[in-house]
């Protein structure tokens, strides 16, 4: 079971992503985690990687693709695998098919009203790093230690249209191409997550 994840920022990719690994048994391969790992490892990658962040620039396909060719090489891997946040590109997709077969992208469509309420009602401690969201816990102060929670930058509504807008440029095309070689199966991601985990797992075992 090869699968790939599409879905704009606060769509739940990462949680969904979870449950279906650990249901089916497959890897989770999340390239924003690699990607610390191989930095924090001091790997050759890791380094090249590093040198390219600390200088404020984005890491090459070259790099990226590099690393997930090394993960899939894993033994976890051999149930099959996950890719959250990969490919990114058209490029990353077409180098990714050369380095394995999927055999299907899930896309979870979330609207970008629900995704902007749902990101910006986001709050954090800066203290402990608890997270809460407005609509269950809607006051100032950390419940855990008592700091005051505050905003991410990231999570600031402007941010958030702009993190959308990159992912409609860039990542978007990704959904037509999957559609093309069929491949491409699309989930309703403003269901309750209960219920969004059921559609993708319904999905799922027609390909266990």
């Amino acid at each position: 079971m090869h699968l790939v994840f599409l879905g704009p920022p606060g769509a739940g990719k990462g949680t969904q992503a979870e449950k279906v690994c650990e249901r089916f048994g497959i890897a989770h391969i999340s390239t924003g985690d690699m990607l610390r790992k191989e930095m924090r490892e001091g790997t050759e990658l890791g380094k090249q990687a590093k040198a390219v962040v600390e200088a404020g620039g984005l890491v090459s396909d070259d790099i990226i693709i590099a690393m997930v060719e090394k993960r899939l090489q894993a033994p976890d891997c051999e149930k099959g695998f996950l890719l959250d946040g990969f490919p990114r590109t058209i490029a990353q997709a077409d180098a990714l098919s050369g380095l394995t077969t999927i055999h299907m992208a899930v896309n979870i469509d979330v609207p970008e009203s629900v995704l902007v309420e749902r990101i910006s009602g986001r709050r954090m401690c800066p203290d402990c790093g608890a997270g809460y969201h407005v609509s269950l816990y809607n006051k100032p102060t950390c419940e855990k230690c008592g700091a005051t929670l505050y905003i991410r930058d990231d999570d600031k509504p402007e941010t958030v249209r702009n993190r959308i807008l990159a992912y409609n440029q860039k990542t978007q095309p990704l959904i037509q191409y999957y559609a093309e070689k069929g491949l491409l199966q699309t989930v309703n991601g403003s269901q309750p997550m209960d219920v969004v985990s059921a559609e993708i797992a319904a999905l799922l075992e027609k390909l266990a």
